[in-house]
């Protein structure tokens, strides 16, 4: 089985919206949760989809999902304090209808240009090596500090890249992971480093354009422009 599990249970407090937590920010009248889930919920592999979400939202997000006709969503789990503490709650609360070998991808649910071709190219690669993280390229030059005040190091460009998302696991992999992290008292809101941390082969996965999250009220404009973009391109055929 190939499942989705998207944690949307953060409250987005960079983002300055006191009407609502930025999952649930609307573009042409449509909720970013609902942008986010319907690329998994349209994939064709995708069998089932888990959303974390903020407690107090539940009823709401059971609400937007029934007015889109979303129906691969079967469960939605309150989330943490934490990004880390929600992805632990949703592969806890996967535990008892998942097998070993399920194939588990993990996104954010603020990360709303996900593609079909990118679900699609990490579905593979975790077949064919075990656990797959969608990376891209860095741009610029990278560079090391430990104290915050001198450069120890800079890596060459060509060997570095920025984790993103979809990341993608085998279930039993990944789930012990974050037990393992939750008894020795690790939290981090990417799965990647924690598998880097515990020695778990990870495949990279590149990354298609734009694969932006929503974090910064900047970033809320940028998504509805290239959202824009994309649908001149389907009218126009540009």
């Amino acid at each position: 089985m190939i499942r989705t599990l998207i944690f949307a249970g953060g409250t987005g407090q960079r983002m300055n919206s006191r009407s609502k937590p930025k999952q649930f920010l609307e573009v042409h009248g449509k909720p970013i949760i609902i942008y986010t889930i319907e690329h998994f919920e349209y994939h064709p592999e995708v069998d089932d989809i888990v959303v974390v979400c903020i407690k107090e939202w539940i009823e709401e997000l059971q609400g937007i999902l029934k007015r889109y006709g979303i129906t691969k969503v079967s469960l939605i789990v309150p989330g943490g304090e934490t990004g880390h503490d929600s992805i632990y709650f949703g592969l806890e609360a996967m535990y008892k209808t998942s097998k070993p070998d399920d194939i588990i991808l993990i996104h954010d649910g603020v990360r709303p240009l996900v593609t079909e071709e990118l679900i699609t190219k990490n579905i593979q690669t975790t077949r064919e090596c075990g656990n797959a993280i969608t990376s891209e390229s860095v741009r610029e030059s990278v560079v090391r500090s430990g104290d915050k005040i001198s450069i120890e190091s800079m890596p060459p460009r060509d060997e570095v890249y920025i984790a993103k998302a979809p990341q993608t696991f085998r279930y039993a992999e990944i789930y012990e992971v974050y037990v393992r992290a939750r008894k020795d008292g690790i939290k981090t809101v990417d799965s990647a480093y924690l598998c880097n941390l515990y020695g778990v082969k990870m495949s990279l996965v590149e990354s298609t354009p734009n694969n932006l999250k929503i974090t910064a009220p900047a970033d809320y404009y940028i998504f509805r422009a290239l959202y824009e973009a994309i649908e001149g391109q389907q009218i126009y055929g540009l």
